[in-house]
Formats: structure tokens, C-alpha cells, sequence
């Protein structure tokens, strides 16, 4: 069932869980994700990027192979079709394509120009049904070919963006895209709980879920968070079991190359990762 994230967003901060968005890639990571989500009763959130919707030759064809595979496997859960990391132009292009949910990553302009910005797509989105994502302060690591440095925000910015109506904050507080170094320092909780103290009942988004650990999400969920990012796992889960298929010679048994079967291990993978995820992040069975 397609919807905005708003409403999933709302129940999970007054809940105290998180709602996860698994990025997609392809048909199997978008087919695994949505029945992993509907196994468990779990409300979920798709997110593309850029990088990945170019890949899939554009936002139209994601959305409407999203939407396809939605109506076509029965899904009944709360399913937001999310744009990851997106720019200005990139926020329009899903808008026109039909997803029911944007992210404007205005971290990288200075605060005034991204909250001009960031409060003109509020307006467009929710005249539109949709919900939208801002952040303030950067996300460490790569992402798209956008580096950052992993500055933790500034509590009075995210009170400014807070303040014009956006439905989830992504706020910088040591998290990075990607595998973390083993000198990583860790969430600076003491921003993260300083950024809700100003932002009040406002969800709170956590990048860079990947290789976070569990007593650290369950901390960050206790203090706000009610939307956390996986995308790197996935991918790992994913190249790990497909190099166990071939290494074991299975794609050279019978029909083993058939892309169907050499795809099935991965496929199977990343059902297992965002089982695992779900779990961790409480939202089992809240999709009611």
C-alpha cells in the first residue's frame, strides 16, 4: 500500500521505534524488501537515490515498477516510495513521477539558502500528499559522489528547518555512509538529544545505519529517532552470498547461470538482512 511516510513517522516516534528505509537497486532488492516488510507486518520505506534511479533509467520507471510490484504482490503494509539524498531538480523529477515521499539534502548550502529552499518543496510536496525529509549538518562518507565530513548539526539550524513544517530531520551527529573505520568515535548523543530537546515531536532520520551498533540504534530510537537508513548491508549481504553461489560452482550445475537462480542467494540475503533490521528497530508487527 502506497503512502506518504508521514503517518508511519508519527506512530513510530510515539512509539518509540523506527521505521527502516532499505535502499533499492533493482527489481530484487524492491520485490525482497516489500515481502519482508508484509512477513512481518512492518511498515517500510523504499529509498532511491539518484545514482540508483539514473541506474533504472529514471524515477518514472521506479515508480512504476514499485507501484506494479506493490499492487501485484498483494502488499497490504505502509509502503513510502522515498527519494534519498535529493537535489533541488531531483526533488521535482519525483514529484512528477509519482513517489509518495522526498528528501531535500540542503545540508551543503549555507542554512539561509536551505531553508528557502527547503520551504518552497514543503509547500509543493504537501500540496501533493507528500511527505518530505530535510537535513542539516552532514553525513559522513560518500554518497552519489557527495562527501562529507560527518559535522554534527547545530540544534538552532535544525529548530529553523524543524520549524517549516518538514514531516522527518536528518541531522548530522558522527554517523557516515558506508562501511565505519575502526577509529569511528561514535553518535554524539549529546547533539542528538539537544536537537530534540529543539525539534519537539518531529521524527528524527538516522543515516548511515550500516555497521551501527545495536545498543547505540536502540539508544539513538530512544532519543527521537524514528526513521534509520540501511543501504551498505544490503549490498554487503547481497555480494557476500552470490560470491558463495558462484565460488561453489552452482552456476555451472545444470542451469545454475539462469540469472533467476544466480540472483536467488542474494535475493534471499537481503530478505535475511532486513528481517534482522526490522527486529532491531522494533517496527514487527506496527503496520496496524
Amino acid at each position: 500500500m502506497l503512502v506518504s511516510a508521514t503517518e508511519m513517522l508519527k506512530k513510530a516516534k510515539e512509539g518509540h521505534y523506527a521505521v527502516g528505509q532499505f535502499n533499492i537497486n533493482n527489481l530484487e532488492w524492491t520485490k525482497a524488501i516489500l515481502l519482508t516488510a508484509q512477513e512481518l507486518n512492518s511498515p517500510v520505506i523504499l529509498g532511491v537515490s539518484e545514482g540508483a534511479g539514473k541506474y533504472m533509467t529514471g524515477f518514472e520507471t521506479v515508480a512504476a515498477m514499485v507501484k506494479a510490484m506493490d499492487e501485484s504482490l498483494g502488499i497490504t503494509v505502509p509502503v513510502a516510495l522515498h527519494l534519498d539524498h535529493g537535489t533541488y531538480d531531483g526533488c521535482y523529477k519525483c514529484i512528477k513521477a509519482g513517489f509518495t515521499s522526498i528528501m531535500f539534502d540542503g545540508s551543503h548550502y549555507a542554512i539561509e539558502e536551505n531553508i528557502e529552499k527547503t520551504k518552497e518543496l514543503v509547500a509543493v510536496a504537501h500540496a501533493m500528499g507528500m511527505s518530505i525529509e530535510a537535513e542539516v549538518g552532514s553525513i559522513g562518507g560518500e554518497e552519489d559522489g557527495v562527501v562529507g565530513m560527518g559535522e554534527c548539526a547545530d540544534p538552532e539550524e535544525c529548530k529553523s528547518i524543524a520549524d517549516l513544517g518538514v514531516d522527518m530531520l536528518a541531522a548530522g551527529i558522527g554517523n557516515i555512509h558506508g562501511k565505519y573505520p575502526e577509529n569511528w568515535a561514535g553518535l554524539s548523543f549529546e547533539t542528538l538529544d539537544a536537537i530534540q530537546q529543539k525539534t519537539g515531536v518531529m521524527p528524527l532520520v538516522l543515516h548511515g545505519g550500516t555497521g551501527i551498533p545495536e545498543d547505540m540504534i536502540k539508544k539513538a530510537i530512544s532519543l527521537g529517532v524514528a526513521k534509520i537508513n540501511v543501504n551498505t548491508e544490503c549490498q554487503l549481504s547481497f555480494a557476500a552470498a552470490t560470491r558463495t553461489y558462484v565460488e561453489a560452482g552452482k552456476d555451472l550445475e545444470g542451469k545454475g547461470f539462469d540469472p533467476r537462480k544466480l540472483l536467488a542467494p542474494g535475493f534471499e540475503a537481503i530478505k535475511a538482512t532486513v528481517k534482522e533490521k526490522m527486529e532491531l528497530f522494533g517496527s514487527v508487527n506496527k503496520a496496524n
